[in-house]
């Protein structure tokens, strides 16, 4: 995944997360829009999404962050 495609899929991430979205809905909403993102694509994207905006919006940066750990953990097991 290159850099510009990572940025669009953060962007999406940063619209569409909300508190109590679950990693599956988020998945999917994503997919939607990069149907050609993977898993990983999307969980990088949004670590990526957290180094680089946390400071504009703590809060989807927490629920972020709490999607992608989902998904690194996942992938592990």
């Amino acid at each position: 995944m290159d850099t510009n495609e990572m940025q669009a899929i953060a962007d999406t991430l940063m619209r569409l997360v909300t508190p109590e979205m679950k990693p599956k809905q988020l998945v999917k909403a994503v997919k939607k829009q990069h149907p050609n993102a993977s898993k990983k694509d999307i969980a990088r994207a949004a670590f990526y999404s957290i180094i680089a905006r946390a400071d504009e919006d703590q809060g989807k940066a927490r629920n972020l962050q709490a999607f992608a750990i989902a998904e690194r953990t996942a992938d592990e097991t």
